[in-house]
């Protein structure tokens, strides 16, 4: 049974629309970012019932990234990624500034890159190291 969609949005649950936005998996983690205050609406704390409508500032925080956003449209359906990112248009500062935090976090692991042995081992080698034991 398909609900129908009504053509023209007012609003909509925020952590809905953050759900919609693929911002989050599901909405249970969007409403638990929110009550976290990890989302803030117009710079202010909100709920995860809070109305948005088109022209909202929302500021995202996850996982050490940030994103500060105005609503475009509204949407209650999970759309592909190319599509959700039509629900909202990011200022430049917030963009130049993550993917500069990208590219740092790049550079740190390839500085901090291990280039042992990482892997748990195979028969083979667990038969070598039980040998070597044996013989000590």
């Amino acid at each position: 049974m398909n609900k129908p969609v009504p053509p023209e949005l007012d609003s909509i649950r925020l952590d809905k629309w953050l759900w919609a936005a693929r911002f989050f998996k599901t909405r249970a983690l969007a409403a638990e970012a929110i009550n976290g205050g990890k989302v803030h609406v117009n710079k202010q704390r909100a709920k995860p019932g809070k109305d948005i409508k088109v022209g909202v500032q929302l500021s995202i925080s996850k996982d050490r990234y940030r994103w500060d956003i105005t609503v475009t449209s509204l949407c209650t359906q999970r759309r592909a990624a190319k599509d959700a990112a039509l629900l909202y248009e990011e200022s430049p500062e917030s963009h130049a500034q993550r993917q500069l935090q990208i590219i740092q976090q790049r550079e740190q692991r390839e500085f901090l890159a291990y280039n042992g042995i990482d892997h748990k081992p195979n028969k083979k080698e667990r038969r070598l190291i039980h040998r070597f034991k044996e013989e000590q």
